[in-house]
C-alpha cells in the first residue's frame, strides 16, 4: 500500500492529500529515510511523522484491504514515540 493511503486509512493524517503534502515536504520518514508519497508500506516499517504541533513515531502492523473503521484504523499500527512540539 501507498504511504499516503496507510497515513489516511490508520487516520494518522485525516486526508490525503494531506499525507501527500507532508511526505513530498519531508515531514515523513520510513526505515529512517525521507519518504515519498507512492512508497510503499510493509508491516514491521517504522515511520516518524513530524507534524504542526507533535512528533510521532509508529511502527506498522498491518496493512489493510479496503476502507477500516475508526476502531479498527488504531491497530494498524504501533505507537513507540509521540512528542508534543509545541511552541510553550
Amino acid at each position: 500500500m501507498r504511504l499516503d493511503q496507510f497515513l489516511k486509512a490508520s487516520r494518522l493524517i485525516k486526508q490525503r492529500s494531506v499525507a501527500k503534502w507532508a511526505c513530498d515536504a519531508g515531514r515523513v520518514t520510513l526505515m529512517g529515510r525521507k519518504a515519498k508519497a507512492a512508497t510503499v508500506v510493509e508491516p514491521g516499517d517504522e515511520l516518524a511523522l513530524d507534524l504542526r504541533d507533535r512528533f510521532l513515531v509508529v511502527r506498522v502492523l498491518e496493512i489493510p484491504k479496503g476502507n477500516v473503521s475508526k476502531e479498527r484504523a488504531r491497530t494498524l499500527y504501533e505507537l513507540i514515540e509521540e512528542r508534543d512540539v509545541r511552541d510553550s
